[in-house]
């Protein structure tokens, strides 16, 4: 049977109050007692309970995440980041899905909030600032994790998707091309209006306009932006290169550019964000904007951290990104279309953003 505070007191002819103190490390309690008292507590085995001492600190140590989804690689290496930091700390974390749904996402928090966790952070939030009036019906410290309900709110971690984009569409600018066209998201994310943004000023910047058929939306997945992908190719002024919203967007973009026989870069640059695990293994490999994700989950855990600590903090933290240039964008060709190729040495260069 398991040994109790009760079964320490009567062996150490102590109090309960007393053992209790000695196993938390009271200064309270005398050094050669509460050393006793400890030694007792490792001779018989003791272990404490979570929820008895949870009731006792009105803290369970435990941390609640809320993802879109687990199935998204993403959201895998960010929840990595977040539970590397919790564990060093002494936190568990439990894990939950609001399969972007904004009255699910809610729902989730009251949930947590229910389980008496210390606190929850949300990736890819839905609701953003809406969670203020919930705040103060929970009284439980959040932050949010790539807002994207395009509203400020008083925790935040980040990516900084409009310095990430502006440089992307750099790059493309720099290599030569003017006929550049964006895949977004159709869903008013502030991570895509943040993007296009950046997008917009690289362009406007260059001098360059760009007509509304250059501008076509999916819903962030491959087969969505395929879909959309054909109305740019069939532009009589077709893009030499596409900046996508992110790399999902970007792997349906060369796969529909393949079945209309244009070679990714010889024929058309693509260039994503995120650097997903698959980016470089495409071939040709993806030029990208890599989002730290790992350590936007330590600084997003840490943030938490702080905020339970009662530290002073910066409320909104903004993270940068780093461009990855792989064999997906190129120089264009004077005939970018099937029937011409070009001979390109491999490139795989990194710069910070």
């Amino acid at each position: 049977m398991a040994v109790s505070i009760k079964d320490i007191a009567r062996l150490a002819g102590v109090s309960h109050s007393t053992v209790s103190r000695a196993l938390r490390g009271s200064p309270l309690i005398p050094a050669d007692t509460a050393l006793r008292i400890q030694r007792i507590a490792s001779e018989t085995g003791y272990t404490a309970s979570a929820i008895a001492r949870s009731l006792v600190t009105r803290k369970t140590h435990v941390i609640g995440i809320v993802v879109t989804t687990i199935a998204d690689p993403f959201n895998g290496e960010v929840v990595a980041g977040i539970e590397e930091t919790a564990n060093q700390h002494g936190y568990s974390v439990i894990l939950a899905n609001s399969q972007a749904e904004s009255e699910r996402e809610l729902t989730v928090a009251r949930l947590f909030q229910e389980q008496r966790v210390d606190g929850i952070i949300v990736a890819s939030s839905r609701v953003g600032a809406l969670y203020q009036p919930l705040l103060v019906e929970i009284d439980i410290p959040l932050v949010l994790l790539n807002n994207q309900h395009p509203s400020k709110f008083i925790h935040s971690v980040s990516i900084d998707n409009y310095v990430g984009a502006l440089e992307a569409t750099r790059h493309l600018l720099a290599l030569g091309h003017r006929r550049i066209a964006y895949v977004g998201d159709n869903f008013g994310l502030d991570s895509d209006i943040e993007r296009f943004r950046g997008f917009r000023k690289a362009m406007s910047s260059a001098g360059l306009s760009f007509s509304p058929e250059s501008i076509v939306r999916g819903d962030g997945k491959p087969e969505r932006a395929a879909k959309e992908s054909r109305a740019l190719f069939a532009l009589k002024s077709r893009p030499t290169a596409i900046f996508c919203y992110n790399d999902m967007s970007a792997l349906g973009v060369m796969k529909e550019a393949a079945r209309h026989g244009l070679r990714v870069p010889e024929h058309l640059s693509v260039a994503g964000f995120d650097d997903l695990f698959f980016a470089e293994l495409l071939s040709p490999a993806l030029t990208t904007v890599r989002q730290p994700k790992r350590e936007l989950g330590r600084r997003a855990m840490q943030l938490l951290l702080d905020v339970l600590a009662g530290n002073p903090i910066k409320p909104t933290i903004r993270v940068k990104g780093e461009l990855i240039v792989r064999d997906s964008t190129a120089p264009p060709t004077r005939r970018s279309g099937p029937g011409k190729t070009r001979s390109l040495s491999p490139r795989n260069t990194a710069g910070s953003l």
